[in-house]
């Protein structure tokens, strides 16, 4: 038989093979539960079963869970039901409360999970909750790792998100290769309560970058200046940032709907300004900036992306607030 001819079988191996390589690799891979789906958690999770992970969830909302269902993971009936079996647990929930509420008591994490299990909480809450999260969790043999993300919803959907993560070495080794599936550049910053340190520090920088950006705004339309043309050139120079690469469209469009709300934020603000004042450190702008984030949400706009940032400066000039 000529070699030709026999091609076309060996492609078929070759591609047998590659198949039950896949197979094996997705096998061999931790079973995760993914307990909050909302606009960072549905991506997230989907990230992961595009990298081969079974993924079981649960939250609230069915239409979340029949998001999940669709793009190949598993919806679960209960939190129970969903943490019972997994080998890693992610949590992406609002704020501390919430965590807490899932974490703890019968129907929560810590009684259902199974010894050795491996909780990483992907939420911003405070350094504190993280650390006694991480004590009340070590009582029952499961692993925790504070995890929370900077990068938005864009960033989650594109799976370039900065993860920031607090805990033992081991246990960060160990979740690495999940990490490598959600983002780009991913960093262990210390003990328990570290990860949730940093990303205080991350929403503040975000929180005055938005502000000076809005603030230019108003000034470069104010000025009559053509303000994309503006824009454009100040972020190929110093000036220039993410925030301001991300953010650009909001600000030309007035489009805010949200990726981040202005309601997260303010928790966020009232996070870093707590931890700050905890260890003596002054944040003169800061404390500003997170006034008008208060500020605007008391107007109604708390619903609204951080960009809308831009909506309080307006109002302040004296300008048509769109």
């Amino acid at each position: 038989m000529s070699a030709a001819r026999r091609a076309p079988g060996a492609r078929s191996q070759r591609r047998t093979h590659a198949v039950r390589e896949a197979t094996l690799m997705s096998t061999n891979l931790p079973k995760v539960a993914w307990i909050g789906l909302g606009i960072m958690g549905s991506p997230m999770s989907e990230n992961l079963i595009k990298a081969g992970y079974s993924v079981t969830g649960y939250t609230l909302e069915q239409d979340k869970l029949d998001r999940l269902a669709a793009a190949g993971g598993t919806a679960a009936g209960s939190l129970a039901e969903a943490v019972r079996d997994a080998d890693v647990i992610v949590t992406m929930v609002p704020a501390s409360p919430q965590v807490e509420a899932i974490a703890y008591g019968p129907d929560g994490i810590l009684e259902n999970a199974r010894s050795g299990a491996l909780l990483i909480d992907m939420s911003s809450i405070t350094p504190q909750t993280s650390v006694d999260l991480a004590k009340a969790a070590k009582e029952k043999g499961i692993r925790v790792l504070d995890a929370p993300v900077s990068g938005g919803e864009a960033g989650a959907v594109e799976a370039v998100l900065s993860i920031m993560v607090g805990g033992e070495q081991a246990d960060f080794d160990a979740a690495k290769p999940l990490f490598e599936a959600l983002g780009k550049t991913i960093v262990l910053c210390g003990p328990h309560g570290s990860g949730q340190t940093v990303k205080a520090a991350n929403q503040l920088i975000v929180a005055v970058n938005i502000q000076a950006c809005a603030e230019a705004v108003v000034f470069l339309e104010k000025s009559g200046v053509d303000l994309k043309a503006a824009l454009d050139v100040l972020n190929g120079g110093l000036a220039g940032s993410t925030v301001l690469t991300r953010k650009k469209d909001n600000f030309l469009n007035r489009d805010f709907k949200p990726g981040f709300r202005i309601d997260l934020h303010h928790k966020d603000m009232g996070i870093v300004t707590d931890a700050a004042r905890t260890v003596g450190a002054a944040l003169p702008v800061g404390a500003v900036v997170a006034q008008l984030v208060a500020s605007l949400r008391a107007q109604g706009d708390g619903g609204l992306d951080h960009s809308a940032l831009l909506r309080a400066v307006e109002r302040l000039s004296g300008s048509p607030v769109a």
